[in-house]
């Protein structure tokens, strides 16, 4: 974990303003390899372990049934593909990545890439903010991507059909800039970071994957600044009960307070109409754009995600 950090890390279980104390148990320059946070708030105490902070508000151990599935490796290789495939040549990439980034202008300060998965966008948000930090839920997406943060490289197995597996390597392009990133495991709808810290905001094909998308956006407006800053917002409203109670989504119903289509109400709520979100973000540019997961060789899911560019003056 870079110490950089440090100075804008809340509790994400009492979320006290006063921060989180830090004590060392191993660490290589600037990076902490092994230690503890402990709020100074309530007291309560989180792991770094393996230069990665776990600032989950329950114990690690913890993950529900909706989300263990991206613990595997199967799981991890379809990622690994979609984030990074252009870097190995395949002939099959997508360039959604780069073009969700060229969305963002350069702005002083810190990024957050909220769901960030295995990081290929946060990589991208180092060439447009002062530092970045991506968090995920996901143990294994963290431990991908912090890997190929120090290393620069890393080699993993692509499912090609059944057990069957080819060896690929992705290398950190050099236009991405290691030194201004950092990976935490965390959880995006308590997400644990002091007041008005960040420029920037990105969340990506998330909002459906959350047991409560509603609290995930109210999070984001807590944690960015009042003013100059922007939200990246992207999703394909795949809306499924088996991750959020259908009483918790917001679109895809014909009846309730969010009946109708998903980017209707998510343009709603960032924008303050219905008085979840102050101040109201100003919504600059909307599209959508596809991108790619590969099951292997000869599954593809081909996902069209709508897209908001939102600015606070």
């Amino acid at each position: 974990m870079k110490e950089i950090i440090l100075e804008i890390l809340a509790c994400p279980s009492c979320f006290s303003e006063r921060g989180l104390r830090l004590e060392v148990s191993e660490k290589l320059k600037r990076d902490i390899i092994s230690g503890e946070l402990k709020c100074k708030g309530c007291g309560k105490v989180f792991q770094i372990k393996e230069g990665i902070a776990y600032l989950l508000p329950e114990s690690v151990m913890e993950i529900g049934t909706s989300q263990s599935h991206y613990e595997s490796q199967r799981m991890l290789s379809s990622y690994l593909w979609s984030h990074y495939a252009d870097t190995f040549g395949d002939s099959e990439a997508c360039d959604a990545y780069s073009a969700w980034a060229s969305h963002v202008p350069e702005v002083s300060g810190f990024a957050l890439d909220a769901g960030c998965a295995v990081g290929r966008f946060s990589f991208e948000l180092s060439q447009k903010c002062d530092f970045v930090i991506g968090l995920d839920y996901s143990r294994s997406f963290i431990n991908a991507a912090r890997k190929l943060l120090v290393e620069g490289h890393l080699e993993f197995p692509l499912v090609e059909e059944g057990n069957m597996v080819t060896k690929k390597k992705i290398t950190l392009a050099e236009r991405w800039d290691s030194k201004k990133v950092e990976f935490i495991v965390a959880d995006a709808m308590k997400a644990p970071f002091k007041r008005g810290v960040f420029s920037v905001v990105s969340t990506l094909n998330l909002v459906d994957k959350l047991s409560r998308p509603l609290d995930h956006l109210i999070e984001m407006s807590r944690v960015v600044k009042e003013r100059d800053a922007y939200l990246i917002f992207s999703d394909p409203f795949s809306w499924s009960e088996e991750v959020t109670p259908e009483e918790f989504w917001l679109g895809g119903t014909e009846t309730g307070r969010f009946k109708g289509y998903g980017l209707d109400n998510v343009k709603r709520i960032v924008t303050g109409a219905d008085g979840y979100i102050s101040p109201p973000w100003h919504i600059e540019a909307e599209g959508d754009l596809w991108w790619k997961i590969r099951n292997h060789r000869n599954h593809f899911e081909l996902i069209r995600s709508a897209y908001l560019r939102c600015h606070r003056f």
